[in-house]
């Protein structure tokens, strides 16, 4: 069959599709020829006999891959073109530029056969509905697939390759460039970028805390070094959390080239669309590791240990993360062993509370135990007793060093000042580099030609502007700091330092203060609470892994010299098996009762006065049979009306009700007799409230007296439109309400 002889006048009566594709931005750029080719393919079609109008050309995947790995309006438009049954042919240059994937290509070949449509490459033209013709296609997508497999696999070994020798080149993080030998790493030759990322692990080494180290960038006003790609100069830009952050989890800084740390995935989404997701792998699943393979800002033991310190400050984590990782960065608070203080009990971490009117500090584990249906925390205590032992026992450990650690806070708080001036008199140096190189641009420049040389002096004229400011701050901060500690401040610091109780009780000594200088010598606090001794033990575990044991005497609970009365507790007893807390509560509120030391009853108080005398909680109980005493809202759910219905009966006088004491809900006894006096419909001789009122001509309070004295009959009609009380007032049988007083 030739190629000609499958063209039908079917097929030329509808659309000739030509599909331009190709993978990526950089071919469509620089690979000119296969566009002008794929374009060149509408000539064609219309040597195949399909006029200019029915030529559709769809361009819209230029520059897109065709591995189904990401979305082509292109296809999806040619895909719904060919199942509608609009099209006669789809021509490509190729298979490959159509899919390069067997799900996208087999669908299309589906479509195509079903509603006879051709397809046409360089090649020829197919029939997809013909076996041959289908099966040739097949074998020709296949091979589209295994070619880009081939290719990817080829590229993708020679990268793994080149990176397990470390000499792959990619981007670099900020403070560090490409040397010229293969795989060559240099430190930044700018000083200032070097500095900004030396502080960093400087004060993240103090502070513990990479969001502590972006605030205090912030602070001191200095500047974070951004690279902007390829030979673009660095931008300064105040400083990110996710930059600090970013520099602390690097291994780059440590020394070490890496490659492979995340996977990229093809997922589906909720509608069945591809989605690509990045996801970081553990260290030991990394591809590439080469430790000590440049100079690095740390070492590798230095990066590890800062790697756990910060995944150590993330909340919250899972128990079992819990019991391996410290507590977290030291935070505000008044507790002292926040983060390092673990229950004796069951080994959990203690969670910190504050109570009171000035948040006394307490500690409670956060594990709960289930007792009679109740979660009851398995150690709960204050902390004032706890930290103020704790920190008498590491003062006391302080003590032979208490000098030595003075010179080094005094040495520590020069070393400050001079990183925080630095940065600004770099910045300095920068701007008066940018002023002489903005100032040989001028002098370079032909002065004639003043359309370069004005725009030339504009620049310079900035440089000086931004040199100026530059001296002028760096001038301030000075002022503001001085370099070095002076004789007075020096003297004042050894003074403080022979008492370093002072020191520690000052109050510009900050609770998060307290906290660091803790954590530098107590790796963890053990807890355990004896209630019969009042009295706490502790362990305090210290760095290096020794280990002390105190015993801190609790204040024991003063006994109670109030007394809840008798006749309340009498009451209680009564109501708690029928009602909840918070309904006795109300019931007690009502009657004017007040707590032993004069409150107004809630349920809190309610609970816990039940709970200290030992009184049952009110459980629920099963549904109510004939005879029983049931609240007003079962009774009006059993009679089919509303509560508010059976109120209204109450304190007329109709149906009798009862309350265990004044001021408490009503109940009802459920008797047949009661159920059937509420009908759906009524019987022989019953009339509305209000027509009976107009038969027999009395008022309504004269007909429910007799109704309650017996002399009349009533029912209550639960439905219809006229659903309420119905009066006999024709042939009176006995009374359906009972007589009440």
């Amino acid at each position: 069959m030739t190629e000609h002889s499958k063209i039908t006048a079917g097929h030329q009566v509808r659309l000739a599709v030509v599909y331009l594709r190709q993978s990526s931005a950089s071919q469509v750029e620089n690979n000119r020829e296969s566009t002008e080719r794929q374009y060149a393919l509408a000539g064609r079609a219309r040597e195949l006999g399909w006029p200019d109008e029915r030529v559709l050309v769809i361009d819209e995947d230029l520059g897109l891959s065709g591995s189904g790995r990401v979305m082509r309006a292109g296809f999806a438009r040619l895909t719904s073109e060919v199942a509608l049954a609009r099209v006669g042919i789809v021509l490509g240059l190729e298979v490959s530029r159509l899919a390069r994937n067997n799900a996208d290509w087999h669908r299309l070949i589906e479509l195509a056969g079903l509603t006879d449509t051709l397809i046409g490459d360089a090649d020829g033209i197919y029939h997809p509905a013909l076996f041959n013709d289908r099966l040739l296609l097949g074998l020709k997508g296949a091979m589209s697939e295994a070619e880009l497999h081939v290719l990817r696999a080829r590229l993708n070994g020679g990268i793994r390759n080149k990176a397990a020798r470390g000499e792959l080149r990619r981007g670099l993080p900020v403070g560090f460039v490409w040397g010229e030998d293969d795989g060559e790493i240099l430190i930044h030759p700018d000083e200032a970028v070097v500095h900004v990322i030396r502080t960093i692990f400087a004060r993240f080494a103090e502070l513990g805390s990479a969001r502590r180290v972006w605030l205090w960038l912030r602070a001191q006003g200095m500047k974070f070094p951004l690279s902007l790609g390829g030979h673009h100069e660095l931008r300064w830009s105040e400083a990110s959390y996710h930059a600090v952050h970013a520099v602390l989890a690097n291994p780059v800084y440590a020394g070490a080239y890496v490659y492979g740390k995340n996977r990229r995935e093809t997922v589906l989404d909720e509608t069945g669309a591809r989605r690509k997701r990045v996801r970081k792998l553990p260290m030991e699943d990394w591809q590439v590791l080469i430790k000590g393979h440049h100079q690095g800002y740390i070492d590798w033991p230095t990066f590890e240990a800062n790697r756990e310190r910060v995944a150590a400050n993330t909340q919250p984590r899972t128990h079992a993360k819990a019991q391996e990782q410290a507590g977290g960065a030291a935070r505000e608070g008044g507790a002292l062993l926040q983060g390092i203080a673990r229950c004796g009990h069951c080994g959990r971490r203690l969670h910190t509370h504050y109570r009171g009117r000035t948040a006394t500090p307490g500690y409670h584990c956060a594990g709960k135990v289930i007792v009679e249906g109740r979660g009851v925390y398995c150690l709960n205590v204050g902390g004032v007793q706890i930290d103020e032992a704790v920190v008498a026992a590491f003062l006391e450990a302080l003590e032979p060093v208490r000098l030595a650690a003075t010179l080094e806070a005094a040495e520590r708080l020069e070393n400050d000042r001079e990183a925080a001036l630095k940065q600004w008199r770099l910045d300095v140096e920068r701007a008066a580099f940018a002023v002489n190189r903005a100032e040989r641009r001028y002098r370079a420049v032909d002065p004639d030609n003043r359309l370069v040389a004005r725009r030339l002096e504009q620049e310079w004229e900035e440089a000086l502007r931004a040199l100026e400011a530059a001296k002028t701050e760096l001038a301030q901060r000075e002022e503001q700091r001085r370099r070095v500690l002076s004789a007075t401040e020096r003297e004042k610091l050894l003074a403080l330092g022979a008492d370093l109780a002072s020191v520690w009780h000052a109050p510009t000594t900050t609770p998060r203060d307290r906290k660091e200088l803790l954590r530098t010598l107590i790796e963890e606090v053990t807890l355990h609470v004896d209630r019969d001794e009042a009295a706490a033990h502790l362990v305090l575990r210290w760095k290096g892994d020794a280990t002390s044991r105190l015993t801190v005497a609790l204040p024991r609970s003063r006994p109670a010299t109030v007394r809840t009365d008798e006749d309340m507790l009498a009451l209680l007893r009564r109501l708690a098996p029928h009602y909840p807390d918070a309904i006795i509560a109300g019931v007690l509120n009502r009657q004017g009762r007040r707590t032993a030391y004069g409150h107004r009853f809630d349920a809190n108080r309610v609970g816990n006065l039940r709970r200290h005398w030992k009184i049952p909680v009110c459980k629920a109980k099963p549904p109510a049979a004939d005879g029983d005493i049931v609240t007003i809202r079962q009774a009006a759910a059993a009679l089919g009306v509303a509560p508010s219905t059976l109120h209204r009966h109450i304190n007329d006088g109709l149906i009798r009700g009862e309350q265990i004491t004044p001021g408490a809900p009503w109940r009802i006894r459920l008797t047949p007799e009661l159920k059937a006096r509420f009908l759906a419909t009524p019987g022989d001789g019953f009339e509305p409230i209000r027509d009976a009122m107009d038969t027999l001509g009395l008022s309504r309070q004269s007909l429910l007296q007799r109704v309650k004295r017996g002399e009349l009959d009533a029912v209550h009609v639960v439905r219809g439109q006229r659903k309420g009380l119905w009066i006999k007032t024709i042939d009176n049988n006995p009374t359906l309400f009972e007589h009440t007083s």
